[in-house]
């Protein structure tokens, strides 16, 4: 057995939309799904017929009489309201989409989706702020339950819980916070009982391969488990991890009074680079911000983009200053100056907009492009900066 226990590091904050929404899916529960467990139909009830018509057609069998007796012996309120308020493929309603969310087929169900909450939830609303978040989680969630609806075709049987959305948020995180730490309880009984450290990419990477993709193929049923909920609320969430990062690329810094360059051929790089190596930074700034995201591809050096990185940075203009960085890394990935760029990239996410998981993606992957000394000594001055500011003690790197 793998049972995650937390990841590192952590914004020492309140993700008081993950509570809120922990809270009402525990609400839920106690309220309405408990007290409902312990209750048999009305006699006479209508939707009874109509739920064991959904069984029945769910086997592709007629239920005998004997087979009937022992579905109603054990059939409870709560059965008749999932039926009405999840999400049915073959009666789909718009608000089930909603409703389906905070429904959870027992405990155990629910205990497992909260601590997924929990351990991810934190991260991705801080970056994102809390109605982005909410916003991507609900949204997440319905396009879970709609791809669903693609594989499930005209299932009777309704789908419930909070997973496909929470799966949303396990896909943003995938994207954002590779770099971050799972603590991770492993139990193979009687041969290995430890709490080790993964990489987080290669804990949901399994969780969405291993644990869905795979048994989705190989046409498992999972004891009920709605692996195509899981899966397309993962890739929704990369989704919106990826077109965040595409905006951001594409974002314009109106630090500057924009200037413009000819349209010929070649002008944009020969004009933007000449101008950087002239030294003239404050034109370079101004022509460089009134480009599109495409029209500044390779148009710089790796140093000369580091050079009018630094300077907009000094003065003033950080956001200007992080646009080059990102474009950099973009152009050049792996290139000479990639260390550089992740550096500058995490401090600045890390000391001007108070993003240290962001900041700590960036600063860990500098460290393994091997830096020079100098461009070491500050990526491991900003992790120590970084775990200081963590909610619980973080392990240096």
């Amino acid at each position: 057995m793998i049972l995650p226990l937390g990841d590192e590091p952590n914004p020492r904050s309140l993700p008081v939309v993950t509570y809120a929404l922990m809270l009402i899916n525990c609400a839920a529960y106690l309220f309405v799904s408990l007290p409902l467990s312990f209750v048999g139909p009305e006699p006479g009830d209508p939707v009874v017929l109509e739920y064991l018509g959904a069984i029945e057609e769910s086997m592709a069998r007629p239920l005998s009489p004997r087979g009937v007796n022992a579905i109603v012996q054990g059939l409870r309120q709560y059965d008749l309201f999932v039926f009405e308020w999840g999400f049915r493929p073959a009666a789909p309603q718009a608000l089930n989409l909603l409703t389906a969310m905070f429904l959870h087929a027992g405990f155990l169900h629910l205990a497992g989706n909260m601590l997924f909450l929990w351990i991810y939830g934190d991260n991705v609303e801080y970056r994102l702020g809390r109605m982005r978040y909410l916003a991507a989680y609900l949204g997440t969630g319905v396009a879970a339950t709609l791809f669903h609806l693609i594989l499930a075709g005209s299932s009777p049987l309704p789908l419930l819980g909070a997973s496909g959305a929470i799966s949303g948020v396990l896909g943003i995180y995938f994207v954002w916070f590779p770099r971050n730490r799972v603590r991770l309880w492993v139990m193979l009984f009687p041969f290995f009982m430890h709490v080790i450290k993964a990489p987080a990419r290669w804990v949901l990477g399994f969780y969405v391969v291993a644990d869905n993709l795979l048994p989705l193929l190989l046409g498992s049923r999972g004891g009920g488990v709605a692996y195509g909920a899981h899966i397309g609320g993962f890739f929704g969430g990369v989704l919106v991890a990826w077109a965040i990062n595409q905006r951001s690329l594409a974002t314009k810094s109106t630090d500057f009074e924009m200037s413009s360059l000819p349209n010929e051929p070649g002008a944009v790089a020969g004009s933007l680079s000449s101008l950087v190596e002239g030294g003239d930074y404050e034109a370079a700034a101004r022509v460089y911000v009134g480009l599109s995201s495409g029209e500044t591809r390779r148009a710089l050096t790796e140093r000369q983009s580091l050079s009018l990185g630094h300077w907009m940075a000094a003065r003033g203009h950080p956001h200007a200053a992080l646009s080059v960085f990102q474009r950099q890394l973009r152009d050049y990935p792996i290139g000479s100056g990639a260390a550089d760029a992740h550096v500058a990239v995490g401090l600045l996410q890390l000391r001007t907009f108070g993003q240290p998981t962001a900041a700590y993606q960036h600063l860990v992957e500098a460290l393994g492009l091997e830096p020079s000394p100098e461009t070491e000594t500050l990526a491991r001055q900003g992790l120590a900066q970084i775990a200081a500011l963590q909610k619980f003690q973080l392990n240096s790197t």
